[in-house]
């Protein structure tokens, strides 16, 4: 229950008394609301709201949860991942660690599209590319190699050299991670590269410690192509729909029909 209390410390930092319209008196060793200021809005106990920070209890209900997710303002991506974290399913079997594999179907899709698409499995490595999405993504390293991208944009040159605006895609990098952090928190392989990242990254370290949310479905990237120079691309993150989080990420833009493979 870690999870849950530092993503509620971190919500409840960001809120003023002002901004949610309560009298402030004092001063305040650490900003955002107290714990008794943010129970008294979402109308539970404070002996409740501290043990519920503190990991001391469980399976808070629904109405608590809305009640919290109100309070702390929340939209619907940290809404989500709020339910998530509080409400945790059952723990099961931890199974031996396998490889993760796309469906040869899944690879097929891929390979028959006209634009750059990778296949990524739910701790962002890369399943599958088809040659576009290969060249345009990570030109500098063999095509049958099955990178980590989140590993490739916070400690590889050449992929933070690609993104013009770094900053904002390591910020959205981080925010879709934490969702599948949620989502999968028994996974150890994916405990493991946000360790790895964490002591390799002060950059990466500083944004977790954020706990960020977004479900990143969509959006505009900029890039600095060594082949196409600057690009402004729309991106598509669609997810398969048999709970193993994995996705298929597409690119297009007008320049992208230049980037054939040899």
């Amino acid at each position: 229950m870690d999870d849950l209390g530092a993503f509620l410390r971190s919500r409840r930092a960001r809120l003023t008394p002002e901004r949610v319209g309560l009298a402030s008196f004092g001063a305040r060793r650490v900003p955002g609301l107290r714990r008794e200021e943010l129970a008294q809005l979402a109308g539970v106990s404070a002996t409740y709201y501290t043990r519920l920070e503190q990991g001391q209890s469980t399976n808070a209900s629904e109405s608590v949860i809305e009640a919290l997710a109100r309070a702390l303002e929340l939209d619907e991506d940290e809404r989500a991942h709020l339910h998530r974290l509080a409400r945790p399913g059952p723990v099961t079997r931890k199974r031996p660690r396998r490889r993760e594999t796309a469906r040869p179907s899944t690879v097929r899709l891929v390979e028959a599209m006209g634009v750059p698409a990778v296949v990524l499995g739910r701790r962002t490595d890369v399943l599958a590319w088809n040659p576009r999405g290969h060249r345009l993504l990570a030109g500098h390293i063999a095509p049958d190699a099955r990178p980590n991208l989140t590993r490739l944009l916070f400690l590889d040159a050449h992929t933070r050299e690609l993104y013009t605006r770094w900053d904002e895609e390591a910020a959205r990098a981080v925010a879709s991670l934490r969702i599948v952090a949620g989502r999968f928190a028994d996974d150890p392989a994916l405990a493991e590269l946000v360790g790895e990242l964490s002591v390799k990254s002060p950059e990466f370290a500083a944004l977790w410690a954020k706990h960020p949310v977004a479900n990143c479905v969509s959006g505009v990237k900029h890039l600095r192509h060594p082949e196409l120079g600057e690009l402004e691309l729309e991106f598509q993150a669609l997810t398969l729909p048999d709970d193993s989080g994995q996705r298929i990420l597409t690119y297009t833009g007008p320049a992208l029909e230049l980037l054939r493979a040899p």
